[in-house]
């Protein structure tokens, strides 16, 4: 069985995310962005792991594409949160540069996997 560069780095970005979130929590006692953060954070694994079952190329691209658009929004509670003063600058820059990563992942299999479907 081949080992899944993406499915590895976005589970570890999934425990990253749930350590984060529990900090925000336990430490800064936020609730609702952690959770946001949390839910978006951790969906992207989740959706790369359900499109290793796609029923098809056409359901792999779109359940990639979802992953990808959870990998943007993560994004963007990274940002809030450092702009709210909830993390800090070497925290943000951390898991900033693990979701870009995957988001490059992301979408150099979503180009692949729709330039095979066109052939």
């Amino acid at each position: 069985m081949s080992k899944s560069i993406l499915k590895d780095k976005s589970y570890a970005f999934a425990v990253l995310v749930v350590k984060l979130s529990q900090l925000l929590v336990n430490e800064r006692k936020e609730y609702v962005l952690s959770n946001q953060f949390l839910r978006s954070g951790t969906a992207i694994g989740a959706l790369i792991r359900e499109a290793e079952f796609a029923q098809s190329k056409a359901d792999f691209v779109h359940k990639m594409s979802i992953s990808l658009k959870e990998a943007n929004e993560t994004l963007y509670w990274l940002d809030f949160l450092k702009d709210t003063g909830y993390i800090h600058e070497d925290a943000h820059q951390l898991h900033v540069g693990f979701n870009k990563e995957l988001v490059a992942m992301l979408v150099s299999s979503i180009k692949t996997t729709k330039s095979n479907i066109q052939k």
